[in-house]
């Protein structure tokens, strides 16, 4: 099939590879679904623990915290445990140029199955990713799409902020414990002209915005922009614990997790629903001060070449 192929990566046999000239993705089916490279002209955007590489559930009695392109379903702290779906084997196949479908086991706890479509684009970078949760079970379920990338980490985040945020800061800051800070004061986030910036790691790892913009970008070290667009819904309830649309954890500059957060869905038995994320790499150089980004710039380049 033209720009997919089965090939053998990071330890896993029978990953599909979607490519075209520039951009490279691999799709690793063998521990929870997961995207395990993303790459432009050969710059890796993907956060991805070598150490895990081979690693199944089915061969490891001791479960591991995967990485690289992770998805999930929530709320993050209501939804039962679901580790079928978050670390267990995937069914994949080839569905067309450019593209695959990664289809999980039925799952008892959540009472769903979920799929997970990938598209490539003939000519760039845009990597289209739609996931499908449909109930199995004879009861509403209240669950919602919940993205989980680890990109590499020692970048800047990019969020542009829309009216009427309900946090004083545009921000809320989990943690120390269970404790949500919704007035922090961390040195390594600002608002400059109309954007949130996240320049290194915070005090605590774990923040949350609800923007609806919809979206938002990660500049990287090796001047490669992380760019995530999908829809927001402002008359919609969204049902993380702050009624957020984005979380961002960034790890102790080793990483920083990307996750646009969808709304409540209430989805009656046998039927689904879906919610897309679309995915830019873009050439942007890494500010020499490693701190003041030209925010107009990377409006005018995700205006015009991520859409």
């Amino acid at each position: 099939m033209d720009g997919a192929s089965f090939v053998d990566f990071a330890g896993y046999e029978n990953c599909v590879k979607l490519e075209n000239e520039t951009t490279v993705v691999i799709l690793g089916p063998h521990a929870g679904g997961r995207i395990l490279s993303y790459t432009l002209n050969g710059k890796e955007s993907l956060f991805r623990n070598a150490a895990q590489d081979g690693w199944m559930a089915s061969n490891d009695a001791n479960p591991v915290n995967v990485s690289a392109g992770r998805f999930d379903i929530g709320p993050e702290h209501t939804i039962p445990k679901h580790p079928k779906l978050w670390r267990g084997p995937w069914q994949i196949e080839i569905t067309g140029p450019r593209q695959a479908r990664m289809v999980s086991v039925e799952d008892d706890a959540t009472g769903v199955q979920l799929t997970r479509d990938f598209t490539l684009s003939n000519d760039d970078s845009h990597l289209s990713v739609t996931q499908t949760i449909h109930n199995i079970s004879n009861e509403i379920k209240h669950w919602c799409h919940w993205s989980r990338t680890l990109a590499q980490g020692h970048g800047i985040c990019l969020i542009p902020l829309t009216p009427n945020s309900r946090f004083p800061k545009n921000y809320v800051m989990y943690g120390p414990g269970s404790v949500i800070n919704f007035k922090p004061n961390d040195p390594n986030l600002r608002t400059r002209d109309g954007f949130l910036e996240i320049i290194g790691p915070p005090e605590h790892a774990k923040l949350g915005m609800d923007s609806h913009a919809g979206w938002f970008a990660y500049l990287m070290r090796n001047d490669v922009l992380f760019v995530k667009r999908y829809k927001t819904y402002p008359d919609r309830a969204y049902n993380e614990m702050a009624a957020l649309t984005i979380s961002i954890w960034y790890k102790d500059d080793e990483v920083c997790e990307l996750e646009p957060i969808g709304p409540k869905e209430n989805i009656t038995p046998g039927q689904s629903t879906r919610f897309t994320e679309d995915w830019w790499l873009l050439p942007h150089p890494f500010p020499a001060d490693g701190t003041d980004v030209d925010l107009n710039a990377v409006t005018d380049l995700v205006e015009h070449s991520a859409q």
